[in-house]
């Protein structure tokens, strides 16, 4: 184990594209939303006006699949200039629907390292989005068991990780968090003087990316799989 992590008692998880596939089910829904808008605009533009008014809506809904519907539902209606058709809202909700029951697909290595680090530290789940799909995520995953707590996040902030840590009386220095965002699960922790660990997913939102300049003089590190993990620790 290096120094820098002798202090470690708590470890705390990302779900969605940390423990199991999460964004590649919203860029296939994007490209499904695309071709069902086909005939009012472009895909490049109907990605975008979809992004800008998912982030316009972001203080009013939340993040999760059920916001990311109602942005779908606006945005198509905007689009065509309120003549979309009751056949393709249908089709939308439709899409949303589809995405909420999709199965959970843990990715490679979750349980084995959930199994080795919870005999020696203390997991947290640590995740945002819709607290009902969150749930539903969490029990088919199978993974309860392996975490002490589980915190389902209006944002992930450096305030809303702050409230987290001292509700837990957990310092930050005791704390490593370890996510597939450098915007939500790396860069807040290390503001705050925990830890954190980056592992990037293949796909990531538009929202969560950070520019070179956010991360420079930022201490964490980057591995490629979340077996690596084991060994930082080990």
């Amino acid at each position: 184990m290096t120094e820098e992590y002798g202090n470690i008692k708590v470890i705390g998880f990302d779900a969605d594209d940390t423990l199991w596939v999460n964004e590649t089910y919203f860029r296939e829904a994007e490209e499904t939303f695309g071709r069902l808008l086909s005939d009012y605009e472009t895909p490049n533009k109907i990605d975008q006006e979809l992004f800008k008014t998912e982030i316009d809506n972001l203080p009013i809904y939340g993040y999760g699949v059920k916001a990311f519907t109602l942005s779908m539902v606006q945005s198509a209606l905007e689009l065509s200039n309120y003549n979309v058709s009751n056949k393709t809202i249908e089709a939308i909700l439709g899409i949303g629907k589809g995405m909420l029951e999709k199965p959970v697909e843990l990715l490679d290595g979750v349980e084995e390292v959930l199994s080795v680090l919870s005999k020696k530290y203390r997991l947290i789940l640590a995740t945002k989005g819709d607290l009902l799909d969150q749930e539903r995520k969490l029990e088919k995953s199978g993974l309860t068991s392996y975490f002490h707590h589980i915190e389902v996040l209006s944002d992930k902030k450096e305030t809303n990780y702050s409230k987290l840590l001292n509700h837990l009386d957990i310092k930050p220095s005791e704390f490593l968090m370890i996510g597939n965002s450098l915007k939500s699960d790396v860069l807040p922790l290390v503001n705050i003087g925990a830890h954190a660990v980056h592992i990037p997913f293949h796909t990531t939102w538009a929202h969560e990316q950070v520019t070179e300049k956010e991360t420079n003089g930022k201490t964490y590190k980057t591995v490629s799989s979340l077996r690596e993990v084991i060994n930082l620790l080990d």
